[in-house]
């Protein structure tokens, strides 16, 4: 059950994401977590949006997120960039990585407004905002941003991405992930734990469960980035 403390937080960036939008001239804002090697989806990074709820899911089977224009020019551009709408479903050669053309120009993304953006805890977003009017002047697009930096800089100094999974893993968990992260197969765990293979490829998947992981090498990355290990 959610908090109603983080009810209201979570409204009150939303409020200020919207409100960022309308005085600048944007119709549509997306906040999200830059693309990991572990997180790479689109779905898996939205923070907060007002984005179609058919766009959403569209743009999130496509899978263009990770590869996009938007995300290989913020990967190299710290200062806000305009782009073009198809920066989201093209890549940086301008080659269409899905059919979303259509569904973009039906809800007005003809230009667009992107940065990345740092919280306290060095973790990376990505802000785009979209609309069908002309592009900023240099200053106005400065002055977004620098209101886009204090808005994340209230989120009450807290993380916007999780810092753990939402199951606590077991220390049993974590050291059968350890000893996968050493590069030890199931059988050599079971050995230098005195348990049985049986058991930690047991412990491995109510761990991969909890860290909400495909498979190990993607549950030790994720344990990783919650320092687990």
């Amino acid at each position: 059950m959610t908090d109603k403390g983080d009810d209201d937080f979570s409204n009150g960036l939303d409020a200020d994401l919207a409100d960022l939008c309308r005085r600048y001239g944007f119709d549509r804002y997306v906040l999200a977590g830059f693309p990991r090697a572990d997180k790479s989806g689109f779905r898996d990074n939205i923070i907060h949006s007002n984005w179609p709820t058919a766009l959403v899911n569209a743009y999130s089977i496509s899978d263009a997120f990770r590869s996009s224009q938007l995300i290989s020019v913020l990967k190299r551009q710290v200062v806000p960039v305009a782009l073009s709408g198809a920066c989201f479903w093209q890549d940086e050669n301008g080659r269409d990585l899905a059919d979303l053309g259509g569904e973009f120009a039906r809800f007005g993304y003809e230009n667009v407004l992107a940065c990345s953006l740092h919280d306290a805890h060095m973790n990376i977003y990505v802000l785009a905002v979209s609309s069908g009017r002309e592009v900023l002047e240099e200053a106005a697009m400065a002055s977004l941003y620098y209101e886009a930096v204090q808005i994340l800089d209230r989120a009450s100094g807290e993380t916007l991405l999780p810092q753990g999974p939402r199951d606590k893993l077991t220390a049993r968990e974590i050291e059968c992930l350890r000893w996968s992260a050493a590069g030890k197969s199931s059988e050599e765990i079971a050995i230098i734990l005195s348990i049985s293979s049986h058991t930690v490829i047991s412990y491995l998947k109510s761990a991969m469960r909890k860290l909400e992981a495909v498979n190990r090498m993607q549950a030790v990355a994720r344990a990783y980035r919650y320092r687990l290990l």
